[in-house]
């Protein structure tokens, strides 16, 4: 009898994957299925907060009754989701002696642009378990940390992060800072960098409903798969040491049109029960390529350009990028701010 397409994807491919979400019996599923790793971020540790309310009430009355800032009570808060995910993947992380079960914990949204700041929480939730992945933004300032931590030893994720050139920017810092960190004798730290590649696919399809341009929604569809395959071709031909992580997933031809890739796939739990049918096509992918027709069509598209071309952007510009601003907005708005109003 043919297995599902997760279950396929995870023995016959390099592919594997991360649960995308902070909620512990979701994780649970998620790991349940083959999740080796976890994703959060100031909005899903927001939900799985909330969601928690009654189960974590000690740990929260704890961080409350000491009255902190706004700020560092949304990071206390923060570190209370990622310790009970962490804990979850901890024998993950034992069992394959750190290569896998690592849970993201993001910085401040807020100092997107800000580095001491950042460098400093990183340095703290670094802290929290052994199994953390610092999660950084793919802007200047980020990619500056990046470095700083990789050559301290401390796990990153790269993340919002769309784009060839933002995931080209953080393979090489992180290679310089891998170097820093053996030339002083430290055990260097992971890196991963992210691709949103349903989140760049959203934005696109505004820029050119908005701008009138002639691509339909096919081609907009294989917007990120394109800047997906074109980043991993290019992580190949460099044989860079950071993993790319494919986040964002908005539907299975995420999944199945990267088959084969040694990629880790972020994945939602609406997105596993579209893939645990047998009913997908279960071939490896990674290397069709998309159309050229449909390259050259996505290719009015100024933003597209940005993001698919290798020098499409300097990193001075991925602040500015809009799918960053949106989506720095939605982990401000409607993850970290809350965080900081939390109450019992």
């Amino acid at each position: 009898m043919k297995q599902d397409y997760l279950r396929w994807a995870i023995s016959k491919t390099r592919t594997t994957w991360w649960h995308d979400s902070a909620d512990p019996a979701e994780l649970k599923r998620g790991i349940e299925r083959g999740a080796i790793g976890a994703t959060t971020n100031p909005f899903l540790a927001s939900l799985a907060l909330h969601a928690n309310r009654a189960a974590w009430a000690p740990e929260i009355q704890r961080v409350l009754a000491g009255k902190p800032a706004p700020e560092k009570k949304a990071e206390e808060l923060t570190g209370i989701v990622v310790r009970h995910a962490a804990a979850q993947l901890l024998p993950q992380y034992q069992k394959t002696g750190g290569q896998t079960g690592y849970v993201c914990a993001q910085v401040n949204p807020s100092q997107a642009g800000d580095r001491e700041p950042m460098l400093a929480m990183a340095r703290r939730f670094h802290q929290l378990a052994p199994n953390i992945a610092v999660k950084l933004p793919g802007t200047a300032a980020g990619l500056d940390v990046l470095e700083e931590c990789a050559a301290e030893g401390i796990t990153c994720t790269l993340t919002i992060s769309y784009t060839v050139p933002q995931t080209l920017a953080t393979a090489e810092r992180y290679r310089r800072g891998l170097q820093r960190a053996k030339a002083n004798g430290i055990v260097p730290g992971k890196c991963f960098a992210v691709i949103m590649i349903g989140r760049l696919d959203d934005y696109l399809r505004e820029v050119a409903h908005d701008g009138g341009f002639s691509v339909s929604e096919a081609d907009l569809r294989q917007a990120g798969l394109a800047v997906t395959k074109r980043a991993y071709s290019l992580y190949r031909q460099r044989g860079y040491e950071a993993v790319l992580i494919i986040a964002a997933l908005r539907g299975a031809h995420h999944m199945t049109e990267l088959a084969g890739a040694d990629v880790i796939m972020s994945i939602f739990p609406s997105i596993q029960e579209l893939l645990l049918t047998p009913d997908l096509p279960q071939e490896e992918r990674i290397d069709a390529q998309v159309p050229a027709d449909v390259i050259a069509r996505l290719a009015e598209i100024p933003d597209f350009v940005r993001a698919y071309e290798p020098d499409g952007m300097k990193p001075a510009e991925f602040i500015t990028y809009g799918v960053t601003q949106r989506t720095l907005s939605q982990f401000i708005e409607s993850g970290w701010k809350r965080m900081e109003s939390f109450d019992l």
